[in-house]
């Protein structure tokens, strides 16, 4: 489906090295992506271009920008159609990823994915603030990451619980989130968190990209996650 020649180029010219073995994973996950798109919303991103620039590249990239520790447990928290997670461990195969997302008919996508492509990741079905309050994942990963175009005060509430003390919470915006992330200062410190570094990156047709990284340096109070509805109602601010 994607040019592999054109695959390799894209990511080389980001100093990204895949194998052989690791395009024909991605260029399988864009078929079973478009071929169950026809019958379930996954993404409006069909063609092969967009797939291999604003999907896997989108989800490789700004992990190249920063250093992920060997065999890290990482939960996609909101995984949708796997993104960035499923290209994250197709690039990193020695992280150990769990996926989780409040749609089923999603994870079984995902599911068919990592049987197709060879990948082993856990699969979790659960609601960002359900799993977050569960003793077996909270404060069980070293990193936390969403792609989400959720406010940032909220993906902190969702995401931080999940994160032991010490690691990690990557949050992939799109364009100039300064503002947002000053409004989300307050969130991220009730929660445990300390904002490390914004990282600003732009994809080769010119979209921007901003890395947010949020490090856990204390525990997240039992308080939180709150449910969708008292985090609208009640904002951390």
């Amino acid at each position: 489906m994607i040019d592999l020649k054109q695959m390799e180029a894209v990511f080389a010219a980001q100093s990204i090295s895949l194998s052989s073995g690791q395009m024909a994973q991605l260029d399988r996950y864009a078929g079973l992506l478009v071929q169950w798109n026809q019958r379930m919303n996954l993404t409006a991103i069909t063609e092969p271009e967009e797939i291999l620039i604003k999907h896997f590249l989108d989800s490789i990239l700004p992990f190249s920008l920063v250093s992920l520790p060997e065999n890290a447990a990482l939960i996609d928290v909101g995984t949708g159609a796997g993104f960035p997670a499923i290209p994250l461990l197709i690039w990193r195969p020695d992280l150990r990823i769990t996926l989780l997302d409040s749609l089923k008919k999603r994870l079984t996508f995902l599911e068919e994915v990592l049987g197709q492509c060879g990948l082993t990741a856990r699969v979790i079905h659960l609601r960002a603030e359900e799993g977050g309050r569960q003793p077996s994942l909270r404060e069980q990963f070293d990193i936390a990451t969403a792609r989400a175009v959720a406010n940032l005060r909220e993906l902190s509430e969702y995401c931080l619980p999940y994160v032991r003390p010490g690691g990690l919470f990557y949050s992939l915006k799109g364009g100039d989130v300064q503002e947002e992330a000053e409004d989300a200062q307050k969130a991220i410190r009730l929660l445990g968190g300390r904002m490390e570094q914004s990282i600003s990156y732009s994809l080769p047709e010119g979209s921007r990209r901003t890395l947010i990284c949020v490090k856990k340096i204390s525990q997240t109070s039992t308080k939180f996650p709150r449910n969708a509805a008292k985090m609208a109602k009640v904002p951390l601010v």
